[in-house]
């Protein structure tokens, strides 16, 4: 089923019921209460679907998403001083300005002088907006997470609160791709990984958003004669954490070859595995989203709990090259395994 067959089997729903005030995907809603979440189905569709309708100012790359207290969207992307998109019904977008628009100093050892920022994830925490974000440079592992957080979300309003995790060129591993997750205990984790030894995880220090120890756990890593996972996304549904990674290559346009895969544990710190059982410490996970048709290396995925349904973010390239906002619904089957519609 596609975004745009479940948005309108959700507005006819919704259009029937008793809404509430205010707009919601896309409805002028009039009453006094909210509508009914969308039945999600419980058997995947029978080939992968193209993304939902999206229209307005659609290239990204590296996107994450939040839901606003107001109920509006912001898009946090790969791009100068990191980019912004908002939109108020999940579907058309317009371009929001940098973070940083008058540039990030603070980064500048990491990137080689550019104003390249990369990979932000953005939520919505403590009644203010955190944003953890990579600087580096192509195929290097001489890299650093950091943290800003901003009352409004808004370009211009994002303070620097520094440092979180760095890497060096004899480093293990890459700190750049990072996730935040709060555990069912209120804990507050980072993943984060490239490369190398694959997909780390660290506590964090809630009050401050920043590192609680020295402890660097694995979760994720390929095996064999390809190290290429990253972009990892911790989702938390039902009794599992969901590790959604992305496996082989990004940034070749039509030529990308980035895929969607996913595995699950009970704990947060893992250990996480595949639906056939394979640990994702041993190359394991489960495809959720690969190219298919115009659709090219769709990856660097995050995923939004939202009032009619889980969603799912993304970036694809476009035949000509071009990378663009890929946004569909998930669904779960009878065991608990998610899929993409």
């Amino acid at each position: 089923m596609s975004l745009l067959r479940s948005r309108r089997l959700w507005l006819a729903a919704a259009t029937a019921a008793v809404l509430v005030t205010g707009t919601v995907a896309g409805v002028n809603a009039t009453a006094a209460t909210a509508p009914a979440p969308l039945a999600a189905p419980t058997s995947p569709p029978a080939s992968y679907p193209n993304p939902g309708v999206v229209t307005g100012n659609t290239a990204a790359h590296d996107p994450s998403a939040v839901k606003t207290p107001s109920g509006g969207y912001i898009v946090a992307y790969t791009g100068a001083n990191i980019q912004l998109k908002t939109s108020s019904d999940r579907t058309a977008w317009r371009n929001a300005g940098a973070a940083f628009p008058s540039g990030a100093s603070w980064t500048l050892p990491y990137t080689g002088g550019s104003n390249q920022l990369w990979a932000p994830d953005i939520s919505y925490r403590n009644g203010q907006y955190y944003m953890y974000y990579a600087a580096s440079t192509f195929g290097s592992n001489h890299s650093a997470i950091f943290l800003a957080t901003s009352p409004s979300g808004a370009a211009g309003s994002w303070i620097n609160r520094g440092l979180v995790i760095e890497t060096t060129t004899s480093s293990s591993y890459n700190a750049i791709d990072p996730n935040l997750v709060v555990d069912a205990s209120g804990g507050w984790w980072l993943s984060f990984g490239s490369f190398w030894t694959g997909i780390k995880l660290i506590r964090l220090n809630p009050s401050s958003g920043l590192r609680a120890d020295s402890t660097v756990t694995s979760i994720a890593q390929r095996t064999g004669s390809s190290t290429a996972i990253e972009a990892p996304y911790i989702f938390r549904h039902g009794n599992y954490y969901y590790l959604w990674v992305s496996f082989d290559l990004c940034c070749r346009g039509a030529s990308s070859t980035y895929r969607i895969m996913v595995g699950r544990s009970t704990s947060i710190t893992g250990p996480y595995a595949d639906r056939n059982g394979t640990a994702m410490t041993s190359g394991g996970g489960t495809q959720m989203l690969a190219t298919h048709g115009s659709i090219h290396g769709p990856g660097h995925q995050a995923v939004l709990a939202d009032t009619d349904a889980e969603v799912l973010f993304y970036h694809y390239y476009s035949n000509s090259g071009a990378s663009y906002l890929g946004i569909n619904l998930v669904g779960y089957d009878s065991a608990g395994w998610p899929f993409v519609y």
